[in-house]
C-alpha cells in the first residue's frame, strides 16, 4: 500500500508546541529487559516466534552482562563536529573484550536453534584479533552474508558496551553530525519510531542500532540523505498503520517508523525484528533499505 498524500506535519515545527530534547540516552539496567519482554509479546501472535524468542534469550544475556559490570567509564570532551564516541578507537583497545566473553557465556544458556548454536561455538573460539576485524565489519554497517550468525553475536557483545558507554554521556554534549549518524557514536539507525508520550508527543526519533541513543529527526525527512522530497510510505495489507516503510524517491532507500501511538510499547529492534513482512514486501520494490538492522541480515 503506497500513501504520499497523508502526510502528517511534524509537531515540532509548529510555534506554539515546545520543542523535545534532542536525545535520549540510554539506560542499560532497563533497556534489554523491556526489549526481550517486547520480543516475546510480539511472538505470541507471530509465526515469527521461534525466532523472536531466541531473540529475546539473547536480549536478556545482554541485559545479565549490562547489569552486572560497573558503569562505564565516561567519555572524554566531546570532538566538535564528530560523534562523541570514537568507536574505531574502542574497537582498536579491545576494551569490549571482558563483554565478549561474558555474553558468549550467557547466550551458552538460552534456547537456540542448531545452527545459532554452532554459530556461538565458532565465534567464541576465535582470537581477539579476528573478533576486532568482526567488530569492524558491524561498524560499517555489512555482515559477511556466510558468517552472519556468528557477526551477530559480536554486534551484541558491542551494543552492550556502546551503551553503557552511551549511558554515561550529557545530553547537552551531543549536536547533529549528518542524516543518518547518531551523535553519540556515528553508528546507523535501526529505523526510527513516533512517540506519543510527554514532552515528545508526535515527534520522531532515530533509534541507534548500536548505542541505543535516540535522537531527534524531524518527520516527512529521509533519514538516509535528508530530503524532503519524493517521500512515501508502505505498509503491508491489514497493517493498521503500526509500522511503515519510509521511501525515498531521491536516494532510492527506505526505512522503517514505527508509531508509538498505534502501538503502545512499541520498542524500535524489537518491533523492526517482529516486522519482517514489510521487508518482504520492499524486496519487490525499487528501494534499497537504509540504516543498518543486524537481526534481520540473512533473513
Amino acid at each position: 500500500m503506497t500513501d504520499k498524500t497523508d502526510l502528517q506535519p511534524d509537531p515540532t515545527v509548529i510555534g506554539n508546541i515546545s520543542a523535545p530534547p534532542f536525545v535520549y540516552l540510554p539506560r542499560p539496567e532497563e533497556l534489554f529487559a523491556k526489549r526481550a519482554q517486547r520480543l516475546r509479546f510480539l511472538g505470541t501472535a507471530s509465526p515469527l516466534r521461534p525466532y523472536l524468542d531466541f531473540v529475546a534469550g539473547l536480549t536478556d544475556a545482554q541485559g545479565a552482562v549490562a547489569t552486572g559490570l560497573p558503569p562505564a567509564v565516561a567519555m572524554d570532551a566531546p570532538r566538535p563536529g564528530m560523534p562523541v564516541i570514537d568507536r574505531d578507537k574502542i574497537v582498536a583497545s579491545g576494551e569490549a573484550e571482558p563483554i565478549f566473553e561474558r555474553l558468549f557465556e550467557q547466550a551458552e544458556k538460552i534456547e537456540k536453534p542448531q545452527n545459532a548454536a554452532d554459530a556461538l561455538k565458532r565465534v567464541a573460539k576465535t582470537g581477539a584479533e579476528e573478533r576486532r576485524t568482526m567488530a569492524r565489519a558491524v561498524l560499517s554497517g555489512t555482515l559477511p552474508p556466510e558468517t552472519v550468525a556468528e557477526h551477530i553475536y559480536v554486534w551484541a557483545g558491542l551494543q552492550v558496551h556502546f551503551t553503557r558507554v552511551a549511558a554515561q554521556l550529557a545530553p547537552k554534549a551531543l549536536k547533529p553530525v549528518a542524516d543518518g549518524v547518531c551523535p553519540a557514536c556515528g553508528s546507523l539507525p535501526t529505523g526510527s519510531i513516533v512517540f506519543d508520550r510527554p514532552g515528545a508527543h508526535g515527534s520522531r526519533f532515530c533509534s541507534c542500532s548500536l548505542c541505543n541513543t535516540l535522537w531527534h529527526y524531524v518527520r516527512i525527512k529521509c533519514v538516509c540523505c535528508g530530503s524532503t522530497k519524493g517521500i512515501g510510505y508502505q505498509e503491508v495489507e491489514e497493517g493498521e498503520g503500526f509500522i511503515k516503510a519510509e521511501t525515498c524517491d531521491e536516494c532510492d532507500h527506505w526505512t522503517k517508523v514505527i508509531y508509538e501511538r498505534k502501538s503502545p510499547g512499541a520498542e524500535p529492534m524489537a518491533d523492526d525484528v517482529a516486522s519482517l513482512g514489510i521487508d518482504m514486501l520492499m524486496r519487490d520494490l525499487p528501494y534499497r533499505r537504509g540504516g543498518f538492522a543486524p537481526l534481520l541480515a540473512g533473513l
